[in-house]
């Protein structure tokens, strides 16, 4: 299907209102991105042009650099989850729960939903095979968490034509890859609707840091700046805001203060509920019902 075969247009001053439990008026959800980059092959991203272009294998500088965000920068954004209570969503790759696995069982203990994030990170629509990608990453999850995943994130937000087609019939009943709405929606499949949860490309380390090139505060003022404004328009009818991490970025010594001081600003406002993807559909979709 076309996305627009999937999705019809709606604007959302249109829509009936919807309300969040005990008053609230925003959904705050933080998605952090655990990632494997496989040696063999080109970097995903990189924070050094290989001299004189092309894609060296092995690419250390590039890799090295995602590594240390797994072995150093995601504690120091742990300290901070921990110190505000927040509950964060881990979307994370098959293959890095094993390959991380002191970090899946950080996210474990304290309760973290478990997102399906490719088996690897590579761009979906490059996989050998999707469905068995899929599968394997949803196999992962289950076999460490102890229950299958229900929300996936893209690789990149990539999809195929097919994607939201294969994730119903796995058993996912939401995707965060269609960043078109600052509320749910239902996108529709060959088997039935599946909930795309509010994401965000600008409110994410990635666009801001890595393709923008700004400096680190830019992540601290965009969230207060996008939260102020969601935080308005949901006087009368709830919206979610997502926040987007990566411990290779923001898990970095010299951003991680604006991280913090970001969700410190936020947790100070009265009518703010963090939520985690699941816990966002199962609210809509009840919303929606009543």
């Amino acid at each position: 299907m076309l996305p627009t075969e999937r999705i019809a247009y709606s604007a959302i001053a249109e829509r009936p209102t919807l309300k969040l439990p005990g008053d609230a008026r925003l959904a705050v959800w933080v998605i952090v991105n655990i990632e494997e980059w496989n040696a063999r092959e080109p970097m995903p991203r990189t924070v050094l042009t290989p001299p004189a272009g092309g894609s060296p294998s092995p690419d250390i500088p590039n890799w090295a650099w995602h590594e240390y965000g797994n072995r150093v920068g995601f504690w120091r954004m742990l300290e901070v989850f921990d110190t505000l209570n927040i509950r964060a969503v881990l979307a994370i790759n098959g293959s890095a729960i094993g390959t991380y696995e002191p970090i899946a069982r950080a996210a474990r203990d304290r309760g973290w939903e478990f997102v399906g994030h490719g088996f690897t990170q590579k761009n979906m629509q490059k996989v050998a095979d999707e469905r068995e990608d899929i599968a394997k990453t949803t196999e992962a999850i289950r076999a460490y968490a102890g229950r299958p995943p229900r929300g996936w994130l893209g690789p990149g937000l990539t999809e195929t034509w097919e994607t939201p087609d294969i994730l119903v019939e796995q058993g996912y009943d939401y995707v965060c890859d269609w960043v078109l709405d600052d509320q749910p929606v239902e996108l529709k499949t060959r088997s039935g609707p599946i909930v795309n949860v509010p994401y965000t490309q600008e409110c994410n380390d990635v666009a801001m840091m890595l393709i923008q090139h700004h400096k680190a505060s830019e992540y601290r003022d965009r969230a207060i700046d996008q939260f102020e404004q969601l935080y308005a328009d949901a006087r009368d009818s709830a919206r979610v805001m997502a926040l987007v991490v990566h411990p290779y970025i923001m898990g970095a010594p010299h951003r991680l203060r604006y991280f913090r001081e970001a969700l410190e600003h936020i947790a100070l406002r009265p009518g703010v509920l963090f939520q985690t993807g699941e816990e966002i559909v199962d609210w809509y979709r009840a919303a929606r019902a009543g």
